[in-house]
């Protein structure tokens, strides 16, 4: 299964951007792409594949923050009580 993250655009450099996901923020390859600072693209394999609209970015951002929360949540469960 593949998945491609979105971020934001925080400079570009050429070739490469720094992205922010969420205070992680990475070097990615823009070279598909016609980046610009503030913008949100989605990421695959550390190279932007897609400028995103920001309202369907941010809802993709919150659905991931959703899943890992239910994540600790089910792992926590799934603890045996001493």
């Amino acid at each position: 299964m593949c998945i491609a993250i979105p971020g934001k655009i925080i400079s570009v450099d050429g070739q490469h951007a720094q992205v922010d996901f969420s205070g992680n923020v990475v070097k990615v390859n823009v070279g598909i792409i016609t980046p610009e600072v503030g913008k949100y693209v989605l990421v695959h394999a550390g190279c932007a594949i897609e400028v995103m609209d920001k309202d369907k970015a941010e809802e993709l951002i919150m659905l991931f923050a959703e899943l890992e929360e239910a994540e600790a949540e089910w792992k926590e469960q799934a603890q045996p009580s001493d």
